[in-house]
């Protein structure tokens, strides 16, 4: 199933009604603003994204970058959103090749980490915005958690989770946040973010219905 399409069903599930899709010319300069987002952050982190900036790079007025995200958390929440995305084209292209569904999990969440540690500025910045958020960017952060469930669902090959797998899958999301937040805080080394992430993957297997239905 397309990607796309998969975040359609996750929206459908989380009852969030779609936001009017943009033009041609629209999409376009939101492309340009959140590539500028990310170049200023992978060069000097979340201070180095000053909206002024953003909208001299992106070659668009001040006013129009703030239609299209009010704050410096929205733009850099999006950013993540937009580089999730990216990720999962890449990760399409290259699926993971472990034989259970918690090892193909654990090797792509464990890619993505490795490509946000390759960019640790931009990688603390859209951190750091997640952490700031507030209600106002709710509509982005949804954003940011339907690309990672996706993500999660395609390395499980999974097109209709159930609600315990769903339910699974939002852990397992919390765990990887959480462990972007102490590896960027110096708080965890490399191997143990691996560690825990292949630990709460198990969460995968608990949750499959082939396998409760026919405990060994």
């Amino acid at each position: 199933m397309p990607a796309q399409a998969k975040v359609a069903k996750v929206e459908a599930r989380t009852s969030q009604p779609a936001s009017p899709p943009l033009t041609e010319r629209q999409e376009a300069r939101r492309r340009r603003i959140l590539h500028a987002s990310a170049q200023l952050a992978s060069r000097g982190g979340f201070d180095a994204v000053q909206m002024r900036e953003v909208a001299e790079s992106s070659q668009v007025a001040l006013g129009t970058l703030y239609r299209y995200f009010p704050s410096k958390i929205h733009l850099l929440v999006a950013t993540m959103q937009d580089q999730l995305e990216h990720m999962h084209g890449t990760l399409r292209k290259k699926p993971p090749q472990g034989e259970t569904a918690a090892e193909r999990v654990a090797e792509t969440l464990m890619r993505a980490f490795r490509a946000l540690q390759r960019e640790p500025h931009l990688a603390d910045a859209m951190v750091r915005a997640l952490t700031f958020a507030d209600r106002s960017v709710s509509p982005e952060v949804d954003q940011v958690s339907r690309q990672t469930t996706v993500i999660i669902l395609d390395a499980m090959g999974q097109e209709n989770p159930t609600p315990e797998q769903l339910s699974a899958v939002r852990v397992i999301e919390h765990t990887w946040h959480s462990a972007l937040i102490t590896w960027l805080s110096g708080r965890a080394s490399i191997a143990q973010v691996k560690i825990d992430i292949e630990t709460v993957c198990r969460l995968i297997d608990l949750t499959d219905p082939a396998a409760t239905a026919n405990p060994s």
